[in-house]
């Protein structure tokens, strides 16, 4: 069976920063083995922007929806893309 490569952007907003909600995505897309990138935005939320196989990306997106304990999540804004393969690693962009 084929796994689909695809790419995922989130939009999380909620009490997702100041609360290690950017780190917590960066744990959680190493263990599932994805590429990208995460950060916080001016409004208060933080993009999250994923490639991977579209099951280990699905999981993934279940941990955004959760966040870490210390935060709260009210909302989570996905859409999924093509992938494009330019990420090596997942890492906290400032």
């Amino acid at each position: 069976m084929e796994t689909e490569m695809t790419r995922l952007q989130a939009f999380v907003s909620g009490a997702v920063q100041g609360v290690g909600f950017r780190y917590f995505a960066m744990n959680a897309a190493h263990e599932l083995g994805l590429t990208g990138w995460v950060r916080n935005l001016y409004d208060g939320s933080v993009q999250v922007v994923a490639e991977g196989p579209r099951e280990a990306l699905e999981v993934f997106l279940k941990h955004l929806r959760r966040g870490p304990h210390s935060g709260k999540v009210d909302e989570v804004r996905e859409s999924w893309f093509a992938y494009q393969g330019e990420f090596d690693r997942f890492e906290v962009r400032f």
